[in-house]
């Protein structure tokens, strides 16, 4: 059981700091080796390990590529607010109520991503207008971050996504905001799982250790390798939600 949560933290690591998406692998594994822990539990460890590896890629993309805090910081202060009210009420709303509205979404970006071979290849900054900045916070720091508290996995990519289509990043650039944005919708919600008793400390910290190596290794990968390969890490982590997301609900109908 431990071996097998190592080695899913340090690949949801790797994952996370590339393109996120790294609690696809990381929570079924929590709830599939660790059966005994309360499901609540299973996501306050998650983002325990979660938060060391975001933390850990936020840092290693600021000092190598420019970081546009004038949206990232005012959308990280709203995610930590807003991802703490999404994890106080994880467990009251059955996933059935949202996950094929999540699957229509990620088919729809999926296809969006795949026609538009030139999405987040480059930056287009005419598109960082006020308006626009303003819908990048809402959205990023408000509506997914509360995502993240109440579900988790796919926050970081919706979070790269938003970046680049709404106000107009490459995906290495809307990447390194995603981390910054992310780091803040984990703690905030592990705050709110650490004072309900919902996170198993050890077992939490020997993930982490595993997450931040991964997230050290991809961090550098998609720094040195360009848009082009987190594009392609995009659409398979997507791909691979769409599959996972499909099969629970074809389970549950």
């Amino acid at each position: 059981m431990i071996v097998t949560l190592l080695v899913a933290a340090a690949a949801a690591g790797w994952v996370d700091a590339v393109v996120g998406g790294g609690g696809l692998l990381l929570l079924p594994a929590l709830l599939l080796a660790a059966p005994q822990l309360h499901p609540a539990t299973a996501l306050g460890t998650n983002k325990l390990a979660a938060i060391c590896g975001t933390s850990t890629a936020a840092v290693a993309y600021a000092r190598r590529t420019k970081i546009d805090w004038g949206v990232a910081g005012p959308a990280a202060a709203l995610a930590l607010v807003c991802s703490g009210c999404g994890a106080a009420l994880a467990g009251g709303i059955p996933a059935n109520a949202y996950r094929p509205v999540i699957i229509g979404v990620l088919v729809a970006v999926a296809v969006f991503v795949t026609v538009r071979p030139q999405m987040g290849l480059a930056e287009h900054m005419e598109k960082r207008t006020p308006w626009r900045r303003g819908i990048a916070v809402a959205v990023t720091g408000g509506l997914i971050a509360a995502y993240d508290g109440l579900i988790g996995p796919g926050t970081g990519t919706f979070l790269v996504l938003a970046f680049t289509t709404i106000v107009g990043a490459d995906f290495v650039h809307g990447s390194a905001m995603a981390k910054i944005v992310n780091t803040a919708t984990n703690l905030g919600a592990l705050v709110v799982f650490a004072a309900t008793g919902h996170v198993a400390w050890l077992l939490g910290a020997g993930m982490a250790v595993c997450n931040v190596a991964g997230a050290l290794i991809g961090a550098r990968m998609a720094l040195s390798r360009g848009a082009g390969f987190v594009r392609i890490v995009l659409l398979v982590v997507v791909l691979a939600l769409i599959a996972r997301l499909g099969y629970l609900q074809w389970q549950e109908s």
